[in-house]
């Protein structure tokens, strides 16, 4: 199998080496070039034919998201990965760069102690990325448990043999590609929705709320970083903020937000399972779990639970996924629901939430579908 091209782009040239000598140390990756601001690098894309560009927000000349318009003009499938530092200019700036549509991004190192630590957590965190959104991450085992005659055929168009049960809790788990496929969902939902939302997107501090804001302007539910002590209320969103993972508690009548500081789970924190578990206890039944696109399998143990407390699940497809890891794992363990494409999850979101409630509504989304 040929090596992954990528392009490094960067203005400081002690970063452009120590990712380029980074990259290069693995096997299944080659840097065929390297750029210190956009101009150069859109200059040398035809030329290299890269199958990934890394591409710095703050460069001369030309920065990262003017640079990323351009390339997106010329090359709309084209896989990159913003390279941004841990401020709130930076963050506001990837974010952007996320919604004008890069693929991903990793957060330069701060703090760290010393070097080597540095290009370790580059090098953790870039070199899985790269192999993923160049289809280098193998597909997901089938389901070792024999999946019964009923739930042969594809989630996505097996019969409903009933209608799916009430819901009290909608529960979402993303990570690659998670604020193009919330800005997605999010705003298609009534402000009168009735169900409290929770949203597990890996991400670092800063980033998180500052994706709270933005989807918070996009959509006329009411969305915040999540707090110690906030009350799930229908209507209202919750995010989990970085480096917390966020759970659920009972509270008497009420259900309120928990944060902790426990360790990572999946090599992430917030990570989905955590979130996935409280609901099921919570909950029980009445937990809808939904896994978006994201590397890796985190949120498949927590929905095992979530399936066995009677709960459902549902994962986004994968054709409209940007890395087919968490959902596609949900869907070879044999627990989804319902595997939709991004443009058709909320209004089955909407479907699930008005039964038990609007009977009439709920007859009427399910004759639309």
């Amino acid at each position: 199998m040929p090596k992954i091209r990528v392009l490094v782009v960067d203005d400081a040239v002690v970063v452009r080496r120590m990712v380029t000598d980074l990259l290069s140390a693995d096997p299944e990756i080659e840097v065929v070039g390297s750029a210190s601001n956009g101009r150069i690098a859109l200059a040398k894309l035809a030329a290299l034919a890269p199958d990934l560009v890394t591409l710095d927000i703050e460069m001369p000349e030309l920065d990262g998201l003017a640079t990323l318009v351009e390339l997106r003009k010329l090359h709309p499938k084209l896989p990159v990965i913003m390279f941004s530092t841990l401020t709130e200019r930076a963050a506001a700036s990837t974010l952007e760069a996320l919604a004008r549509g890069a693929s991903d991004y990793v957060t330069k190192p701060a703090n760290v102690g010393s070097v080597t630590l540095a290009q370790a957590r580059i090098r953790d965190e870039l070199v899985p990325k790269i192999k993923a959104l160049c289809g280098r991450v193998p597909r997901p085992a089938p389901a070792r448990k024999p999946i019964a005659a009923a739930e042969a055929a594809p989630p996505s168009v097996r019969p409903r043999i009933q209608l799916p049960t009430r819901i009290d809790v909608l529960a979402i788990g993303v990570s690659t590609g998670g604020p193009n496929a919330l800005a997605a969902i999010l705003p298609s939902l009534p402000a009168g929705f009735p169900v409290p939302i929770v949203v597990v997107q890996h991400m670092p501090p800063l980033f998180t709320r500052l994706l709270a804001e933005r989807l918070s302007s996009l959509t006329p539910l009411t969305v915040r970083e999540a707090e110690e002590g906030g009350v799930l209320e229908p209507g209202t969103v919750w995010v989990a903020p970085g480096n917390y993972h966020m759970v659920l508690r009972r509270d008497g009548e009420r259900v309120r937000v928990a944060l902790t500081q426990d360790p990572p789970e999946n090599s992430c924190r917030p990570a989905v399972d955590p979130l996935f578990r409280s609901a099921a206890e919570v909950y029980g039944s009445r937990v809808l779990g939904v896994v978006l696109t994201g590397m890796g399998h985190d949120g498949l143990q927590g929905a095992e639970l979530v399936h066995r407390a009677g709960g459902q699940l549902l994962a986004q497809d994968e054709a409209s996924s940007v890395v087919w890891g968490m959902p596609g794992a949900i869907v070879a363990a044999g627990l989804a629901d319902g595997v939709l494409p991004l443009d058709a999850i909320a209004g089955d979101l909407v479907y699930r939430a008005a039964i038990g409630r609007l009977p009439s509504l709920a007859a009427a989304v399910r004759v639309a579908r």
